[in-house]
């Protein structure tokens, strides 16, 4: 980590990890001195299903922010496991409550053997429609899809917005009504 630390144009490090829910124990002193550094360390907890915040991943993930490392989590969308908007809704507040910000909806890869596990993006795109309203602002995760062939992720969740001529549009809230909006200047 001291080499990062060296390297002038390097601001940020971000750590992507299942550790603190899979081997919590990790998570000691000696960990968190190895990869405390001057520079900006953000964690980021790879997390799918509120079942696997344990009391000992919670403390886990405590010992890492109280040292001063901020922590966003990355969740994928899986059928049967966490597709489903009262899961979803129980898993990102539970994460805001161990002050953790719910960062990335992962649309599921097209990785082969994987199909079981993925849903549509329409599907993906209702469970957060369902998502808002329901739970703050805070809590909301970007759903996002990694375009294949390493293109970098996008936002694909539910648009709220349909321009109707220039300058007008008609709105959906999170209860599907329509409102009109003039965003004429």
């Amino acid at each position: 980590m001291l080499r990062l630390q060296g390297i002038d144009h390097v601001g940020v490090v971000r750590f992507h990890t299942r550790v603190p829910v899979v081997k919590p124990s990790t998570i000691d002193e000696a960990f968190i001195r190895a990869i405390k550094i001057k520079k900006a360390v953000y964690v980021v907890l790879h997390v799918n299903h509120a079942r696997e915040l344990n009391a000992e991943a919670q403390s886990a993930c405590a010992r890492l922010i109280d040292a001063g490392f901020p922590m966003l989590s990355q969740t994928v969308l899986l059928k049967n496991v966490n597709a489903d908007a009262a899961v979803l809704r129980t898993l990102f507040k539970r994460l805001v409550e161990l002050r953790i910000k719910p960062y990335y909806l992962h649309h599921g890869d097209l990785a082969r053997g994987t199909s079981h596990f993925r849903t549509s993006i329409a599907e993906g795109q209702e469970l957060m429609r369902n998502l808002r309203g329901h739970i703050s602002g805070l809590c909301q995760a970007t759903y996002v899809l990694d375009i294949p062939g390493g293109h970098g992720k996008v936002p694909i969740g539910p648009n709220y917005l349909t321009e109707t001529h220039p300058g007008n549009f008609v709105v959906r809230d999170y209860c599907d009504h329509s409102h009109d909006y003039s965003d004429e200047l």
